[in-house]
This record gives C-alpha cells, sequence and structure tokens, in this order.
C-alpha cells in the first residue's frame, strides 16, 4: 500500500489511481477524426468500460471499441419507446446491413445516446477500418442480437425460460462476439458457446435486477425485463413492487430475482479461469467482480425500489486496481458471496436455493487454492473529515500537474 492507501485506506488509494489513469486516457485521443469520436464516445456512455477496454492491446482494443458501440446503437434502437413498433423492427432486424453503409443515419435516443445515433457515421468508418476477421464477428452478433431484439418488441418476458432468451440475445450475445473477437486477435481459444453467453447473462440480469425503478418509471412506456413468472407470486402487477405498502413482497420478489442471476457464476469463473491473456482476463474480471458485488449490495435491500442502488466510487475503483489475477477473481468472488450470504434470512422463501448457490460459489473459490484477503465491504466507511480535505488537496495538486504538462 503507498502514501495514500497508509494515509487515507485503500480506496482512497485507488480513487487517485483511477482518476490519474483516467486523466491519461483523456489525454491518448487518437489523431483520426473518427477513432476520436469513437473513444471520446466510448468514455461518455460508459466511463467504467472505457477504463478496462483500455488493458487490451491496441489493435484488439479498436475492435471491442467499435463493437461496443454498434450494440449499444443497436440498444439505443431497442429503448427508444417513442419509436413505433412498425419502424423500429425492421431496423432491428436490418441493422446488421447498416454498418457497412457509412451514410447510414437514423436519429433516435437522448443526451449522449442521441449524440451517438446522429454520428454514427464516425463508428460506421473505424469498422470499415477493422480486418474482416473482426467485422464478420461483429457482423454476426449484430444480425442475431437485432433479431432477437426485434422477436422481444412484440413479446413480454412471461417465463424464466423467456427471460433467459431475452437476456441472450441483448447479453449472452455479447459474450460469444467478445470471444470470437479475442480468438481472431489470437490471443485465445475459441470458448464454449455455453459458457460466453453465461458471462453475459450475468452481467445483464445483474443490470435488470438494479435498474428495476428505472425501467418501470420510463416515460412514455415502462420497461418490463423481470419475468412474470417470478413476480406473480408477489403481487399482481410489476409496478406494485415500486408502492411502500408491498415493501416486504418486494423484497422477496428481489431476492428471487438475485438468486436466479447466481447460477450464472460457476460459468463464469470456469470461462475466466480458461484464459491466457492477461490483459484479456483484466478486461472479463473487472465487470463480472462488480456485478456480483451489486447483487451483494441488492440483496434484501429495499432501496432498489425507492431509487438508484450502486456501489461507491470507492469499492469500485478498488475493483479495478485489484483485479490482476484469477487469484484476485476468486478472492473476489468468495468475499463478496460472503458479504451476500450474511444478508439470507432463514424466513426468505428461496433461502436454501440462495444459500445453495452462494455455498457453490464459496467452494469453488476454495478449492482452487489461490484465495487471499482483501476485506470488501460494502458499508460506506467512516469519514475523516481531515483526511477527506488531504485527498482533495491530494486530486487538486495531481489535477494541476496535469494541467501543467499540457
Amino acid at each position: 500500500m503507498g502514501v495514500v492507501g497508509a494515509v487515507l485506506g485503500p480506496e482512497a488509494e485507488a480513487l487517485v489511481r483511477l482518476r490519474v489513469a483516467a486523466g491519461r486516457l483523456r489525454r491518448e485521443v487518437p489523431a483520426d477524426e473518427h477513432w476520436a469520436f469513437a473513444y471520446s464516445m466510448l468514455h461518455r456512455v460508459s466511463r467504467s468500460f472505457a477504463l478496462v477496454i483500455q488493458q487490451l492491446g491496441p489493435d484488439l482494443r479498436n475492435a471491442v471499441c467499435v463493437f461496443y458501440l454498434v450494440l449499444r446503437a443497436l440498444d439505443t434502437v431497442e429503448d427508444d419507446t417513442s419509436i413505433p413498433t412498425e419502424v423500429k423492427v425492421p431496423i432491428l432486424q436490418e441493422f446488421h446491413h447498416h454498418i457497412y453503409n457509412r451514410d447510414w443515419h437514423f436519429s433516435c435516443g437522448t443526451k449522449d445516446y442521441k449524440i451517438l445515433m446522429d454520428k454514427f457515421h464516425y463508428v460506421l468508418t473505424a469498422f470499415l477500418e477493422l480486418g474482416s476477421g473482426y467485422q464478420e464477428a461483429i457482423e454476426e452478433i449484430t444480425r442475431r442480437m437485432g433479431a432477437g431484439m426485434a422477436k422481444f418488441i412484440c413479446k413480454e418476458v412471461e417465463t424464466v425460460d423467456d427471460y433467459d432468451e431475452y437476456c441472450h440475445y441483448v447479453a449472452g450475445l455479447v459474450g460469444i462476439g467478445l470471444s470470437r473477437l479475442f480468438h481472431a486477435a489470437g490471443l485465445e481459444d475459441l470458448a464454449p458457446e455455453s459458457l460466453s453467453n453465461s458471462m453475459g447473462l450475468f452481467l445483464q440480469k445483474v443490470n435488470i435486477t438494479r435498474d428495476y425503478l428505472e425501467d418501470i418509471n420510463e416515460i412514455p412506456k415502462s420497461r418490463m425485463f423481470w419475468p412474470r413468472e417470478i413476480w406473480s407470486k408477489y403481487v399482481d402487477k410489476l409496478e406494485d413492487l415500486k408502492y411502500e405498502e408491498n415493501s416486504v413482497k418486494a423484497v422477496k420478489c428481489l431476492n428471487e430475482m438475485v438468486t436466479n442471476g447466481l447460477i450464472h457464476t460457476e460459468d463464469c469463473l470456469r470461462y475466466m479461469s480458461a484464459l491466457k491473456d492477461i490483459a484479456v482476463l483484466r478486461f472479463c474480471a473487472i465487470p463480472q467482480v462488480m456485478a456480483l458485488a451489486t447483487y451483494a449490495l441488492c440483496y434484501n435491500n429495499v432501496n432498489v425500489f425507492r431509487g438508484v442502488v450502486k456501489m461507491r466510487r470507492g469499492l469500485t475503483a478498488r475493483i479495478i486496481n485489484e483485479t490482476n489475477s484469477m487469484s484476485d477473481v476468486y478472492t473476489a468472488f468468495y468475499e463478496f458471496s460472503s458479504l451476500l450470504e450474511r444478508k439470507i434470512y432463514d424466513n426468505d422463501p428461496n433461502a436454501l436455493l440462495t444459500r445453495k448457490r452462494v455455498n457453490a460459489i464459496k467452494e469453488t473459490c476454495k478449492s482452487s487454492g489461490l484465495l487471499k484477503k482483501r476485506g470488501y465491504d460494502l458499508d460506506r466507511p467512516k469519514q475523516n473529515p481531515v483526511m477527506f480535505m488531504m485527498l482533495l488537496l491530494l486530486l487538486i495538486a495531481i489535477l494541476l500537474g496535469v494541467l501543467y504538462r499540457r
């Protein structure tokens, strides 16, 4: 631990490191206008992903950046509830053809996503510069994802099987596509689709669970992804979960959603343990660790139905800073699953199944023989105002140093 860590703690040290890395990335702007736009937009729509992607080598990094932005654009079309179905469905189904036409344009979305769509020709220009192996992988996944999204425009998520199918289309295919890009780069063997799919499903299910309130309050139309097979055990309508009088039922439903997602964790560990390239491992592992930490935070937490539930920045920074090997991954999975386990109550209807899945995670991690001790904690650390001011002054000094070097 450095001086900052010794004085202010590991989260403060990780935050400083993260800020320095973020500042360095903002200065490393590609010379070409289209690549500059791509990386700038990546930072705007997903700061954490923009940091993680920098672990990769230049060619693979460019391919993954374009892959992410193409799928983000496709997702923006799907997410825009103001687009009539008869307009939206054909766009989703044909999107994989449009990416070869740098003049194609469709305005939709809001804020940064509208900018992405309005200037999508920059992304398409970057796509057309990629190697054919990368292009073919991106086209294939875009085709399959667009078709799946179109299917669910006209279909609700009724059963758990529907839920898995929807998550496959919008996220499992991302995992499959990334595996193909890693293979095209010559860095990894081609992973089984089942394991790649689980990597995506785990991340997507965490997001769907955490984002309940944002999705149900979507204007002009709610976005409902929790499967009826689960929520109908507790309430008559999905939106009823957000009302205070249903808090007890809502938390039980939430816990079942978390328990459902935990089934993918062992596949995720198998996938990551087979990776050979350290940069690819970090790229894959950091989001997975943050996902499990988010589940631990959301489990048995009524605030999911009251507002935004997010990990504190210091913990996020620690995960990014400290996830560098499978030993780190096993340690983080063990500790966060243990934190989740402490929140399980015997009167929860899914308590036995939740404990079974948590214990399976812990046993896999222990059997690796690679466990360390990190001491991760979901509770907000006590703030020392003097130490906080020292950290603030240190960050200001770092910022001034960055500006001076410019």
